[in-house]
């Protein structure tokens, strides 16, 4: 009997075949599926992106049919993290880096993306210039800029639509360095604080600093009297320091760091402030930097204080701090400095594991009860170390008074306050050694 020949699978095919098969038709991906379900379909996109370079022409048609399929799945889909809308806009941008590759016309692949776009129901393209102006050559960004411009002059078109293409031609003008024609439609929409950095960066790019400057301050006022979130940027502050110290004003970059650290006293107002302090003048500023925030916020000044090593400093601020307002605070604050205090402060410590455990109990949290039994054993060693047994007793006494019906949280602090805590149990490896220790006694 002649055996059967078997037909063998072009690459195409074995990437067409790889596409349906990690979109899997039919199947219903919710929420919790999404970020494996996408990481599938990225795993079939790299092998698309190598073919690019080899044969751009043979990736553009997979990677449209694989966009086109991506629509096909949109309604299979429960995409409320925006994972796979991000994943079609990265075929979007590697569409357009195919074409660029080939002897394709800029105005085809301007074409046919706005055709794309004009057809997108589920919202895939809605910020799609952003990135693919990034992408575009100077061919592509003009015939991107002249396509959108006839949208934009359309008579009739609806205002909705015609802010959205404002908004795409302030993002080819940006890509494409176009001063003048950045601010003529700026003064055709509206000048955003996020525009004037934009613009500054432009100058700034061709050595004019000057020039820079008003336009960074420009949006400074912008954002400081209309109070804008809508098209606000926080790099303007970093610029407007910035370009004085290029303009030789170094003194008047150093007074507007401290007046911005003064007014929010952080990590990254520190960090931005130090980067004007003279050396020389460094110990100085410590000082005066430890005088701004004694009464400044608590949350943001734990991390700074650690960050400064002033470990004393911090503790001796907290010790004056009511254990319920250190509640309020997330473990992410509290939990580093109670590991930096435990050994020279364990008092203080001790006062933060506290908290971190009755912040979970009293929200009734039952998902990180684990969590605070732990907090709590840290806790008692903190005040057995520190000879404040006593505390620790009341803690207890207070915990089994308000937290006694909790049955699934109650039964490992009772451990805990019977000095076997989570700690004490032995480990996993621990246990395998007991186990072969006694069937078979020790090899050594």
């Amino acid at each position: 009997m002649a055996k059967r020949k078997i037909k063998k699978l072009t690459e195409t095919e074995i990437i067409e075949s790889a596409i349906e098969d990690s979109l899997r038709p039919g199947d219903y991906i919710d929420y919790n599926s999404n970020w494996s379900f996408v990481s599938d379909l990225e795993k079939v996109k790299n092998k698309i992106d190598n073919v690019v370079n080899k044969e751009p022409i043979r990736a553009i048609d997979l990677i449209e049919t694989f966009i086109a399929a991506c629509y096909e799945k949109a309604e299979e889909i429960d995409d409320s993290s925006g994972s796979f809308g991000d994943f079609v806009e990265a075929l979007f941008c590697s569409w357009v880096n195919a074409r660029q590759k080939t002897d394709f016309a800029a105005k085809e692949t301007v074409d046919r993306l706005l055709a794309w776009m004009d057809h997108d129901d589920y919202g895939f393209t809605y910020h799609l210039e952003r990135n693919v102006s990034e992408l575009l050559n100077k061919k592509g960004l003009r015939e991107f800029a002249i396509a959108i411009r006839v949208r934009y002059d359309a008579k009739g078109v609806k205002d909705h639509h015609r802010r959205q293409w404002g908004k795409t031609l302030k993002s080819i003008y940006s890509a494409s360095r176009d001063f003048k024609s950045y601010i003529l439609i700026c003064d055709e929409t509206e000048l955003l604080p996020v525009d004037c950095e934009i613009l500054a960066g432009m100058l700034v790019s061709r050595r004019k600093p000057a020039e820079a400057l008003k336009w960074v301050e420009k949006g400074l006022e912008i954002q400081s009297n209309n109070q804008l979130y809508r098209g606000s940027s926080y790099k303007l502050d970093i610029m407007k320091r910035d370009i004085l110290t290029k303009l030789g004003r170094p003194e008047e970059a150093l007074v507007d760091a401290w007046q911005n650290f003064s007014k929010h006293p952080d990590e990254f107002t520190h960090k931005e402030l130090l980067k004007h302090i003279p050396k020389q003048q460094r110990l100085k500023y410590h000082n005066r930097v430890l005088e701004a925030i004694s009464t400044a916020e608590l949350g943001p000044v734990i991390s700074l204080l650690l960050k400064l090593k002033e470990k004393d400093v911090l503790a001796e601020r907290l010790r004056k701090i009511d254990s319920s307002s250190l509640e309020s605070l997330s473990h992410y604050i509290t939990e580093p400095a109670a590991k930096k205090l435990t050994k020279e402060f364990p008092d203080v410590a001790a006062k933060l594991y506290q908290s971190m455990g009755l912040r979970i109990v009293n929200a009734k949290k039952s998902k990180y009860y684990d969590a605070a039994i732990s907090n709590f054993e840290q806790a008692k060693r903190c005040y057995e170390k520190a000879g404040l047994e006593s505390v620790w007793l009341e803690l207890v006494e207070n915990v089994r008074n308000n937290h006694y019906r909790k049955y699934s949280f109650m039964p490992g602090f009772e451990q805990v306050a019977e000095g076997k805590g989570p700690s004490t149990k032995p480990s996993f490896i621990e246990l395998a050694k007991t186990r072969a220790k006694k069937i078979g006694g020790s090899s050594h």
